[in-house]
């Protein structure tokens, strides 16, 4: 008895759930996105079609003759915003933000939207997850009312649509794009098939109309944006809105950018009246004294191109547990703990072995890169030995795990800024560059010639290695 073999069309295919790669067979893991349990059944496999050539929109023209002026950024009257954007929005621009509940992403969006409208370029808000009474009353508190500026709310892509068409804005902005669904397109506002759809129809929009576009993104419980990975291909920008709930510190990082550089990024102060640019931030990482304390150093971070001061602090108390506690705030555990390392066996520093540390950042600072490594070491030190470090003292550079201290990118932009803030001293590696006027440099090769600013080696490391 002959068997019907199963025609191409009928064999099923599936399809990431999270971003949307498609397979002919079924996979455990994801190979695009590598995420486990994604790959789902999604019916039979499309029938292959050709495209025949069709009528060109515009016909083809030499580079050179091409009219760059209809590309030329428009500010968005919030100076932070433009420096990530790279000078503000380009006609027909699309970009995408996205943040974790809570961080700010409406208010800002809200004062942009406010803040770009005028006579000649109105605005729309779009607002798919409040009410327009819910979005007033927050215009209201943070002072984004203009008559160019539309509100409404709407779940539905062909209602949006339908209010491009009357209102014709310049700017749109969507919040968010995972509460937006076709009614064409089946599954649920947020799904793959959904999110693809509802962006693609909004970029084809922005491109015809000459119009920009701002799309509020949400992100998963690891910090990556939500939906199909397709979506930041589809942007022409996309930014990360960072920052601790907690703290009054917020932070927008460029991660691709059509129009100008990735690693710009703006500070913004989030506050009841609303949110503000922050031109000069590094006050918010300082504690102001008049006399230095134990446990306390001052580094120089660059967050994009722009360098921060900020002051790491160390506090090292007796235990009473058998295994001493290590926390830390602002910091890396893993570079926490290298530090110790080095300090204990290239220091000779024993008495942070057997006491509670804890490290932390202040104003909510968030210190990554190597180059706070010095200043980690030096606090770490410092409350080890309850002798503060001299006043008016910065610490840069990376340490290695043989006490080396390493040289790091920037070193000139670092000092310029701390002498600008009043910082006359400074702890740096080899070869630093040209020194600013009225502040003196000291070089280092090693943690131990670091070691020798504190006034006195610490008490309770010799207490320590003499018992």
């Amino acid at each position: 008895m002959a068997t019907r073999k199963t025609s191409a069309k009928d064999r099923p295919t599936y399809r990431c759930t999270e971003c949307g790669w498609q397979t002919a067979k079924w996979l455990g893991r994801c190979p695009e996105c590598h995420a486990w349990g994604t790959v789902e059944e999604a019916g039979g496999s499309p029938a292959v079609r050709t495209t025949a050539p069709g009528r060109v929109s515009a016909p083809a023209l030499p580079i050179g003759q091409v009219d760059g002026r209809q590309a030329t950024a428009r500010g968005t009257g919030v100076p932070e915003l433009d420096r990530v954007l790279g000078g503000g929005l380009v006609p027909g621009a699309v970009v995408l933000l996205a943040g974790e509940p809570g961080v700010g992403k409406s208010t800002l969006l809200l004062d942009v939207a406010a803040k770009a409208a005028d006579d000649d370029h109105r605005t729309l808000y779009v607002t798919g997850e409040e009410s327009a009474g819910q979005v007033r009353l927050r215009a209201d508190r943070i002072g984004a009312l203009s008559d160019h500026l539309y509100l409404t709310a709407e779940t539905d892509l062909s209602a949006v649509l339908a209010h491009l068409d009357e209102v014709k804005p310049s700017l749109l902005v969507l919040d968010s794009v995972q509460t937006v669904a076709s009614p064409e397109i089946d599954g649920a506002p947020g799904g793959v098939a959904q999110v693809r759809e509802v962006a693609g129809a909004l970029i084809r929009a922005s491109k015809e109309r000459g119009m920009s576009t701002l799309l509020v993104g949400h992100v998963t419980k690891d910090g990556a944006i939500a939906g199909p990975r397709l979506l930041e291909h589809l942007v022409d920008v996309v930014l990360h809105f960072e920052g601790d709930r907690h703290a009054r510190l917020r932070l927008v990082r460029g991660v691709k950018n059509r129009y100008g550089a990735t690693d710009e990024v703006g500070c913004f102060e989030l506050h009841d009246e609303g949110i503000t640019g922050l031109a000069d931030p590094s006050g918010l990482f300082l504690t102001r004294r008049d006399e230095p304390v134990p446990g306390t150093c001052l580094t120089v971070t660059l967050e994009g191109r722009r360098p921060l001061v900020a002051e790491v602090q160390a506090l090292t108390v007796d235990t009473q547990i058998p295994s001493p506690r290590r926390t830390t705030s602002g910091l890396e555990n893993s570079r926490v703990s290298m530090m110790l390392a080095v300090l204990e066996q290239r220091g000779r520093i024993n008495a942070l072995g057997k006491r509670d540390i804890y490290s932390a950042t202040v104003g909510g600072v968030r210190l990554s890169e190597p180059a706070a490594d010095l200043a980690v070491a030096l606090a770490l030190a410092s409350a080890a030995g309850d002798t503060p470090l001299p006043k008016n003292l910065v610490a840069i550079g990376e340490v290695g795990l043989a006490g080396e201290v390493r040289r790091v990118t920037g070193v000139q932009r670092r000092l310029t800024e701390a002498a600008r803030l009043g910082f006359t001293h400074a702890l740096v590696p080899g070869d630093p560059g040209r020194v600013p006027e009225g502040m003196r440099v000291l070089e280092v090769a090693d943690i131990g010639e670091a070691l020798r600013v504190l006034p006195a080696r610490p008490a309770r490391s010799g207490a320590a290695a003499a018992g």
